[in-house]
């Protein structure tokens, strides 16, 4: 039976990708997140799913998932999701290096440590994958929120070379980029209440297919809504030009910020 490990699953993208996990042939889920009322809740229901209530910027927290993983599922994992992400809003020059810090703490730097802890398991099942929620604003920056991309630049080129990696050792790496997302964190209230914006923002079912496509399917990467990528193609062929429109202040719709199980 396939064992699917899904970080931030408590709302959001996590939540539904989850859901989705479930539907899937002989599919246990092992949901990871802080909040553990929460996970209760979605375990029963799914019914197919265990969960360890973890913060994932704890430093025990890697060898109690793989611990859980190893007790309750005999060390089988399949696909790892790593979902979990935050957000503070922040220009470097009042908010400085502790915003970009803290935000590298739980966007990449715990990325890494439970990937690390949990890549042998990944390695003895294989063929398996892992899927790493970035986002488009991982490949395009504004002001106010360049730690934010910091952060998940770093994990885009991460994966990028962590497939190359493990592609021998049978591990597949994906990348989701969502764009707009409708989730508890970010309710995208302003976009979603224009018509003229509103076509801008997706939902976290969708999200959820795209992590399917980047994990079981063996797809490289997936914007979500897929339109965001011409964003990123303009930042490689006409950085100039994005600069100065970003610049502007007439697309700051341009870059968002997505996130899971949010403060």
């Amino acid at each position: 039976m396939p064992v699917f490990l899904v970080t931030g699953a408590s709302s959001g993208i996590g939540e539904a990708t989850a859901r989705r996990l479930a539907r899937e042939p002989g599919a246990q889920l092992v949901l990871v997140a802080r909040r553990e009322d929460r996970l209760k809740s979605l375990a029963d229901e799914l019914g197919n799913a265990t969960y360890v209530p973890a913060d994932l910027t704890w430093e025990d927290s890697p060898a109690r998932i793989r611990e859980h993983l190893e007790h309750e599922h005999g060390g089988a994992l399949h696909l790892l999701v790593n979902n979990a992400g935050t957000a503070w809003r922040g220009r470097f020059a009042e908010a400085g290096y502790e915003n970009v810090r803290k935000t590298m703490e739980v966007n990449f730097d715990a990325v890494l440590r439970l990937t690390e802890a949990l890549l042998p398991l990944l390695r003895a099942n294989a063929p398996s994958a892992i899927v790493n929620v970035s986002s488009t604003a991982g490949r395009v920056s504004r002001a106010g929120s360049a730690a934010y991309s910091a952060s998940k630049f770093a994990l885009a080129g991460w994966s990028d070379g962590l497939h190359l990696e493990e592609k021998p050792h049978g591990v597949h790496v994906g990348l989701v980029l969502p764009g707009f997302i409708t989730t508890e964190g970010f309710p995208q209230a302003e976009l979603n209440a224009k018509t003229a914006t509103r076509w801008l923002v997706s939902t976290p079912e969708k999200a959820a297919e795209a992590i399917v496509d980047a994990g079981l399917k063996g797809k490289a990467e997936r914007y979500i809504p897929r339109p965001y990528g011409i964003v990123a193609a303009l930042r490689v062929v006409a950085p100039g030009l994005v600069r100065r429109v970003l610049g502007s202040g007439q697309a700051s719709v341009m870059v968002p910020r997505t996130g899971a199980d949010q403060p």
